[in-house]
């Protein structure tokens, strides 16, 4: 059985817009729906509820905001309670149809330690994500497009990720110390450190409203929430799994990444600057105290491998 697993935040108009217009009833595949909804206030947490209701989804209501990955992995858990034995999550601002979903199901069956995600695509048709890599001399993730066959390294995006229950709880799911972004980055380096493969399916699509859980204010802008979490995670990463040679490059390069991430939400956002930058000189202190403990604690010369 498969289990689709959506992270809300109180965002029943996005459930509304993606997840029920979705005709699940032409799944080939048994499946449960779990909608894992971190609480925001207790309107939105009511409309979630009445959401799920109408269209028979389970729902795990959360009594915080624990995070993406905390909320996923209690997902993963209730489809598993369900008798799901492989998940697909989704972003609740993302739309993937009933096809796509018996896909990667039958994909996850035939390659039970392969994470899979298939080619991400905008509103519009551009591609948003066909592959990740870890560029470790840049400091940085980049977008590539694979082949479509699984690869022992890179990384694939958390947008609609589908994994086997047990390998998931093999890898022990998504780490919590992320909160939000970079997870899924965490989580297929685990993969692949582990014998694990990761594949982004060229031939499948999910259609991706950027940036629709966000609230910028702004067309094109990007929120405070992005900008911090985004900055300090990179670091966190760096932290758990570089070396410390490259643990000092990435906090060296941590001011012009931290640039290039603001730049993402266009200059306009700069005629009133300061909460932008606030928030990404915000996460790059909070990531590089990760940084700066990490090489106190790693002995020099102490080397954990990682995909250039």
């Amino acid at each position: 059985m498969l289990g689709i697993v959506v992270v809300s935040f109180g965002s029943a108009p996005l459930l509304r817009e993606n997840l029920a217009t979705v005709d699940l009833s032409a799944l080939r595949t048994p499946h449960r729906v779990v909608v894992v909804d971190n609480l925001r206030d207790a309107r939105s947490r009511a409309e979630v509820r009445e959401c799920a209701q109408e269209h028979g989804w389970d729902l795990v209501a959360q009594d915080a905001n624990p995070g993406f990955g905390a909320a996923a992995d209690a997902g993963v858990r209730r489809a598993a309670a369900l008798g799901c034995t492989a998940v697909v999550l989704v972003n609740p601002d993302a739309r993937v149809d009933a096809p796509t979903l018996d896909a990667l199901a039958e994909q996850v069956d035939r390659t039970p330690r392969t994470l899979v995600s298939p080619r991400v695509d905008r509103a519009d048709g551009r591609p948003w994500f066909t592959g990740g890599e870890i560029d470790v001399a840049a400091g940085r993730t980049r977008n590539v497009v694979t082949d479509g066959t699984p690869q022992a390294h890179g990384w694939v995006s958390g947008a609609c990720l589908a994994a086997s229950v047990a390998w998931w709880d093999e890898l022990g799911g998504f780490d919590d110390d992320y909160f939000l972004y970079w997870e899924d980055v965490d989580l297929s380096y685990r993969c692949t450190a582990a014998g694990g493969t990761v594949l982004v399916r060229q031939d499948l699509v999910a259609v991706h409203d950027v940036g629709g859980t966000q609230d910028a204010g702004t067309a094109g802008a990007k929120s405070a929430t992005y900008y911090r979490w985004n900055t300090r995670n990179r670091l966190v990463f760096a932290a758990k799994h570089l070396p410390a040679a490259d643990v000092r490059r990435w906090l060296w390069r941590t001011p012009g990444y931290a640039r290039a991430v603001l730049l993402r939400g266009g200059r306009r956002q700069l005629l009133r600057p300061w909460g932008p930058v606030w928030a990404v000189t915000r996460g790059s202190v909070e990531g590089a105290g990760w940084a700066v403990r990490a090489l106190v604690r790693r002995p020099r010369g102490a080397r954990t491998a990682v995909a250039a």
